[in-house]
């Protein structure tokens, strides 16, 4: 991508069109999941089938990520993130109308398609768009785009639902993201972005795979993304049982917000004095950390705060990382739809691994795990930066 930034200034109204644009997409993934308790109402009989619709959208980012990433630069990342703000408009638009079953799961692997070129079309733009001093701090709000949205969908969705159906909620989304769809038309049609000519093949897919994960720079913000998605849903999923019920609700309403808050806090003021690699690694170390005090202090709500807190250091840094390691939009686009690819498979991986660990060994098997994944974060990441500086 070519951009001018001779004058070193942020258009940050574009920033926040395209972090709006993000939070359409992590609702893409996370508007089934704030009403899965309903969907038995809607499709009675079905059963474990009602999973599907919430976890297809994942599972097609664990295989076509880095797919996605090579896509998104081939048809130009602004035609990209329009195109995929436009289908997932429809879609949502159609999935209101409550069509049967089939027809429901075959709209949300097509959704699925949408996300991914959302997740990995807008940071890359939002990179490049950026002054270099701003990146950190933008990168860093575009980090909390999921944790911002399944909020909002707590706050003001599910109140909606209740109002006026799940139907309002499906076609609510279907219209933000046609709002923005029409916004960013407008705001980024003056943008000249040069993709580099590639292909798509299947033989040329694998060798991307091997090309990215073999690279120390494309793929180091992916791998650390694996550690700490493995970790940051299923604690949400599996540690409420063992907070004392009169501080339950707050607690783990309260943990993704301090989350946010740390990374855009403490997060944006460290990678303005170091980089994004060692944020990470601070966060790992404090997440270690955290996971040690809650092993001692089973269920401790402060210790519960404080580990959300350090794993915010991690999320925001994570996406910051992306342009320090990789200084072209092509290579951005690679390392973005890796972490499309690897947060997934976190995601999917992470929560039946922990309720297997805990049902093993009990309360002690949550710490347990979840310290040796971020422990295996940080000492990726370090391998990573030390084959880096051999290269």
């Amino acid at each position: 991508m070519q951009a001018d930034h001779s004058d070193q200034t942020t258009p940050w109204g574009l920033v926040l069109a395209l972090w709006g644009a993000g939070l359409g997409a992590a609702a893409q993934y996370g508007k089934f999941s704030a009403i899965f308790d309903q969907l038995p109402q809607i499709y009675p009989g079905a059963g474990a089938a009602l999973g599907l619709i919430v976890s297809i959208v994942g599972l097609l980012g664990i295989f076509l990520g880095v797919v996605a990433g090579v896509m998104v630069a081939r048809i130009r990342y602004r035609r990209a993130l329009l195109w995929a703000l436009w289908v997932g408009a429809a879609l949502s638009l159609f999935q209101a109308l409550l069509p049967p079953l089939p027809w429901m799961l075959l709209s949300r692997a097509l959704e699925g398609l949408s996300h991914l070129a959302i997740v990995v079309a807008t940071p890359t733009l939002i990179a490049q768009i950026c002054a270099p001093k701003d990146r950190g701090f933008a990168l860093t709000l575009w980090g909390t785009f999921f944790g911002v949205a399944f909020t909002i969908l707590a706050w003001l969705g599910l109140p909606l639902v209740t109002l006026a159906g799940i139907p309002a909620l499906l076609a609510a989304h279907g219209l933000y993201m046609a709002g923005f769809a029409l916004l960013l038309s407008q705001r980024l049609r003056a943008l000249r972005i040069e993709a580099p000519a590639t292909t798509l093949s299947v033989p040329q897919v694998l060798r991307n795979h091997v090309e990215i994960y073999r690279s120390p720079y494309i793929s180091a913000p992916a791998i650390g993304w694996l550690f700490y998605t493995f970790c940051f849903v299923s604690i949400l999923t599996v540690l409420p049982v063992y907070i004392a019920p009169e501080s339950r609700a707050f607690v783990m309403g309260a943990m993704p917000l301090i989350s946010i808050a740390s990374s855009m806090t403490l997060g944006v003021a460290l990678l303005r004095i170091i980089s994004a690699v060692h944020v990470i690694l601070i966060g790992f170390a404090g997440s270690v950390a955290a996971t040690c005090w809650l092993w001692l202090a089973p269920g401790l709500p402060v210790a519960c705060l404080a580990l959300a807190a350090t794993m915010g250091l991690i999320q925001g840094a994570s996406f910051a990382a992306v342009p320090q390691l990789n200084t072209t939009a092509a290579t951005q686009a690679r390392a973005n739809g890796a972490i499309a690819q690897t947060g997934n498979i976190g995601n999917t991986l992470g929560t039946p691994i922990m309720a297997i660990t805990t049902g093993s060994l009990g309360y002690a098997g949550l710490p347990l795990l979840a310290g040796a994944a971020f422990a295996l974060g940080a000492i990726a990441h370090l391998t990573l930066a030390r084959k880096r500086q051999q290269a």
